[in-house]
């Protein structure tokens, strides 16, 4: 079977064809796998209706996998295999979550701009979400191209922007939410990492911001004026020239680089529809930046 790539937008996302994620990978179906991500950062591999395990097949071929892929809040009643990250709106017996559920509160962060793991000392690499039961209103999934998105700044703001280390943490994202129901043993694991705001692609030389909603400070900068100069990139790396918006088909398995995209879901009615999309990650190579020694943060940071 011929791989095929169709471009999706013009600096974003590509749909391939030619693939069978059912069945183990050859060596040339994964190197046109990586090359395909090298030049599009999303994939989107349609009508590929797998099982957990042979989403975990398929994504071994990329890489180890991100160490706790679902996040602190949701290692209470695990649905899945800790392999996933659970991207649905059910609970461990398949029923829709509460308003007022604790893990629906916390996933609501999903919905704003991030790059997968970057609160984590070893960001993620790749993101290979499966859609298994998806929904026809809303819901769509949004990638934007940080490539782009620098190669799009100004020369004085690249320059100012080439060594600056932010702070990544979940806690500054939950924030933005008003979620602040962390217990004392979860906050022990949210001290915030560092990573530098532009990284390099090791394959593709190409530099790219490395912006996440998990942002809460730029190191040596005061915070009011960080988050204000945070906010403008985001704006800058997000408006619709950089943004490729999936809408989702059942079977659908898209795949992202966290290095070099951010993404977000956007609204549904998840009270009363059933989104179920299972999410494996692969983890970097290894730290964007010197760290220092981790302390607790409190939630109001």
């Amino acid at each position: 079977m011929t791989i095929e790539v169709e471009p999706l937008t013009r600096h974003v996302g590509g749909r391939m064809t030619g693939i069978d994620a059912r069945k183990p990978l050859t060596p040339e179906e994964v190197k046109a796998i990586d090359a395909g991500m090298d030049r599009y950062a999303v994939l989107v591999l349609p009508g590929q209706d797998i099982t957990d395990a042979q989403q975990l097949a398929f994504t071994a071929n990329f890489g180890p996998f991100q160490d706790g892929a679902n996040s602190t809040e949701r290692k209470q009643e695990l649905r899945l295999d800790p392999a996933f990250a659970d991207v649905s709106n059910l609970d461990k017996g398949g029923q829709k979550l509460a308003r007022d559920d604790r893990r629906r509160m916390a996933s609501l962060g999903n919905r704003l701009w991030h790059s997968d793991a970057s609160f984590r000392v070893v960001p993620a690499n790749y993101s290979i979400l499966s859609g298994r039961i998806v929904v026809t209103r809303g819901g769509n999934t949004e990638f934007a191209d940080m490539r782009a998105a620098y190669d799009a700044l100004d020369s004085a703001t690249k320059a100012e922007v080439e060594d600056l280390i932010c702070e990544h943490s979940l806690i500054f994202s939950r924030a933005q939410l008003g979620f602040e129901a962390y217990k004392a043993e979860e906050l022990s694991g949210m001290a915030p990492v560092r990573h530098r705001l532009v990284r390099t692609h090791p394959t593709s030389g190409r530099k790219s911001l490395f912006l996440s909603a998990h942002i809460g400070t730029i190191v040596g900068w005061p915070q009011p004026e960080a988050m204000a100069f945070i906010r403008d990139l985001t704006e800058h790396a997000t408006q619709e020239a950089f943004v490729y918006s999936h809408r989702w088909t059942q079977h659908d398995l898209v795949m992202w680089d966290n290095r070099t995209t951010m993404h977000r879901v956007r609204r549904y009615d998840d009270l009363n529809t059933t989104r179920d999309l299972r999410r494996t990650t692969t983890k970097g190579d290894g730290p964007t930046a010197e760290q220092i020694e981790a302390t607790t943060i409190a939630p109001s940071a």
